[in-house]
């Protein structure tokens, strides 16, 4: 047994797989050193939570060292990763927003891990296979494996259970459509602000996420799955969206006028001046925490159809890393997604499990019990759709988002927010057509 083969089997218990010990030298005495970019955008306790994580990870064998390095949003995540990269110095792993991913495929900035997950002795789909299916359209992409799921969600609505009781309604029958969205809000909603019915965050990537919810609840697509170079915007279901949004707040006034952050719609939320509002799944253990009164967590109210967005994020493998530390990080991808912390980061955070067999386990079965809120999103996975992600993500969700934020604050109407959004995405999104018709052509 080789040095570092011998070190892994004395750390079984974290289920380091074969390639990481087919890294290292049987004559390397030190271990191979990773960094880990993570980003924390729900509130809560998530940073200390994942370096206690590492540290954990770090104990428990002698073969991998990681660093866990905090890089802030999601979006900001992305601009650090791109710098590393750009710089020669890329991170051995990233837990990256899901939307991007196809973004780094496009951009060449982004490994498989293919050839890993084959040497452990499984084929792509066979590994993948251990996910839940609605996460596979944001990071299988060609065929491939570029993203490892990680902490996954979908928007929820929460919703107080003694602003229901006031407003004459029952607790136990939250709104189901958008009719009853709109009429349950308005009993809801007291004057002068005293009680608004319904907040979400409106601020950039969370206006995004919501919007393409409502979208496609509204029986459209937001944007083409298939290719990173087509958006819906102008099509009469975001148009039905946009429509409900700005009835919501500029008529019903039963929305707060302006972009509301979440710490703004928690804080409502908390003190009973908030009815209803939009959050991840993954903001659930921060609402459980710190909302003293009764509240109870539903799925989004539908149009035509049920919906509801994928979010979170993935692990990956930035481009530029040798194989030994490909390995490594392999090592701790393979340790965090197993089913064991995969469902402890699950009760934690709020984030549902990605790895199915997490909910196997006899701790992931009691807590589900005790806090059924946070089977809701596992339920809503049934209508759960890909989240947002083309070419240049950030840019062309702005297109959309800052039309959606000028409808909050009352500057402009539907119509002419969906051909705006519509006509900077189309020239956002030109480069890659372009290239994707040129490639065609030969």
């Amino acid at each position: 047994m080789t040095e570092i083969t011998r070190r892994m089997a004395l750390g079984a218990a974290i289920a380091i797989p074969a390639a990481a010990a087919m890294a290292r030298s049987a004559l390397a005495a030190d271990p191979v050193e990773i960094d880990l970019f993570f980003p924390v955008p729900v509130q809560g306790k998530l940073a200390d939570k994942m370096k206690e994580l590492i540290d954990r990870f770090n104990d428990q064998q002698g073969a991998v060292k990681a660093t866990a390095v905090y890089t802030g949003s999601y979006d900001d995540t992305n601009l650090k990763t791109r710098a590393a990269i750009k710089a020669g110095k890329p991170p051995a792993a990233v837990i990256m927003s899901a939307n991007f991913v196809r973004e780094y495929v496009i951009n060449g900035d982004v490994d498989p891990f293919d050839p890993i997950i084959e040497k452990d002795g499984k084929s792509a789909s066979e590994f993948f296979d251990q996910f839940w299916p609605a996460l596979k359209p944001n990071a299988v992409i060609n065929g491939k494996v570029y993203g490892i799921p990680y902490q996954n969600s979908t928007p929820l609505m929460y919703y107080a259970v003694d602003a229901f009781k006031d407003a004459g309604l029952d607790p136990d029958k939250p709104p189901q459509t958008w009719g009853e969205w709109l009429e349950v809000a308005k009993k809801l909603a007291k004057p002068g602000g005293e009680r608004w019915g319904i907040n979400w965050p409106g601020t950039y990537d969370y206006c995004g996420w919501i919007a393409s919810a409502l979208v496609m609840q509204n029986g459209g697509q937001y944007y083409n799955h298939d290719y990173g170079g087509e958006v819906y915007y102008n099509a009469p279901s975001a148009l039905g969206a946009l429509t409900f949004i700005d009835t919501l707040v500029n008529k019903a006034k039963v929305m707060p006028p302006g972009v509301s952050d979440a710490n703004a719609c928690t804080s409502a939320f908390f003190a009973g001046r908030l009815g209803m509002m939009l959050l991840s799944t993954g903001s659930l253990s921060f609402v459980r925490d710190n909302m003293k009164a009764p509240y109870k967590v539903a799925f989004l109210p539908k149009s035509v159809r049920n919906a509801a967005p994928i979010g979170g994020a993935s692990l990956i493998l930035p481009k530029g890393n040798t194989p030994e530390r490909q390995a490594a990080a392999w090592a701790l991808i393979s340790w965090l997604t197993s089913p064991e912390i995969a469902g402890e980061w699950s009760r934690f955070t709020g984030y549902f499990a990605p790895r199915r067999a997490a909910y196997d386990l006899p701790d992931m079965q009691k807590f589900l019990t005790d806090h059924p809120d946070a089977k809701i999103a596992l339920d809503q996975l049934k209508y759960a759709v890909p989240w947002f992600d083309t070419f240049n993500t950030v840019a062309v969700r702005k297109a959309m988002e800052d039309e959606v934020q000028a409808i909050l604050s009352g500057k402009v109407a539907p119509t002419e927010a969906c051909t705006a959004a519509q006509k900077a995405a189309d020239e956002l999104l030109r480069p890659y057509v372009e290239q994707t018709a040129l490639r065609a052509i030969g």
